[in-house]
């Protein structure tokens, strides 16, 4: 099995579905099919159970799998340690970050970049998911979640409280809320993975039980448009609050957790020339935006 067989054997194995793997390996659906089927033929075995929930591995298949999880850890270690020697102020860098950061940071921070240093190219993704930089899904990521991964650098941009607020249009309509009632007759925005994941959910600390969900996003900027359109009452870092001059509710409560954001790269990776500057830049807008 070669390099480009192992590389459609994890996708698939990974993802389950040959739409998924085909994104992921940026193909057609037919060709990661084929690969499989030319593969399995070759190895005279078969590795994937064709089932109605998608592909499943056989105990052959697993055993491949892990072979070749081996080939992509040497590959990969392989690649971060030439990149990581890399002295030339030119190149690719990829970020990953949410889209609020990247609107009020990071794309400023590029600009900057792009003037100083015009051969620089950056490849940004804006997500919410936490992408893995041990298999190169990127260089740079910039999260509110701390990761304990020792392979990984750290440095830490942003400690934000976070308040609660709403639109003058949305006060104006429905006053604001009373402390200790559960949002009562109020309606709101949120965050729908938090949403989702706590039976409790809070505002600031405050119970929601009484309020009506009017509208649930994926995203953080979703989160700011959505109470600056006068949708509902939303908790968002204070800055961002300011930033796109909402209406504080409470001003003397904050969550009792705050957002933090941290910029993280693996360490085969920290004396790339070209990461060090792009990551330098970065620092800086956030210590000016802020």
């Amino acid at each position: 099995m070669n390099w480009d067989d192992a590389r459609v054997l994890l996708a698939l194995g990974r993802e389950l579905t040959l739409r998924r793997a085909a994104r992921v390996l940026r193909v057609d659906q037919a060709t990661v099919g084929r690969r499989i089927s030319a593969m399995e033929a070759d190895l005279g075995s078969t590795l994937f159970l064709r089932t109605p929930s998608g592909y499943q591995l056989t105990g052959v298949g697993e055993m491949a799998f892990e072979m070749a999880e081996k080939m992509e850890q040497a590959a990969l270690e392989l690649t971060r340690r030439t990149r990581g020697a890399d002295n030339e102020m030119a190149g690719e860098v990829r970020i990953s970050t949410t889209d609020s950061l990247a609107y009020d940071f990071v794309i400023p921070a590029l600009k900057t970049l792009h003037l100083q240093h015009p051969d620089i190219s950056i490849v940004l993704g804006s997500t919410s998911e936490i992408v893995n930089l041990s298999r190169r899904e990127t260089d740079i990521a910039i999260r509110n979640q701390r990761p304990d991964n020792p392979d990984l650098v750290l440095r830490k941009l942003a400690d934000w409280p976070m308040g609660l607020f709403a639109s003058t249009e949305y006060l104006q309509r429905h006053g604001l809320p009373d402390e200790g009632n559960g949002f009562a007759g109020h309606d709101l925005v949120m965050y729908e993975p938090y949403w989702r994941d706590r039976p409790n959910p809070t505002l600031v600390d405050e119970p929601i039980d009484q309020a009506r969900v009017v509208v649930a996003v994926n995203s953080s900027m979703m989160v700011r448009r959505s109470i600056a359109q006068g949708l509902g009452i939303g908790e968002i870092p204070v800055d961002m609050g300011l930033r796109d001059g909402l209406e504080r509710i409470w001003p003397a409560r904050v969550r009792s957790k705050p957002y933090e954001v941290w910029m993280v790269t693996h360490q085969d990776l920290r004396h790339t020339a070209r990461l060090r500057l792009v990551i330098e830049h970065l620092a800086t807008s956030f210590q000016r935006e802020l």
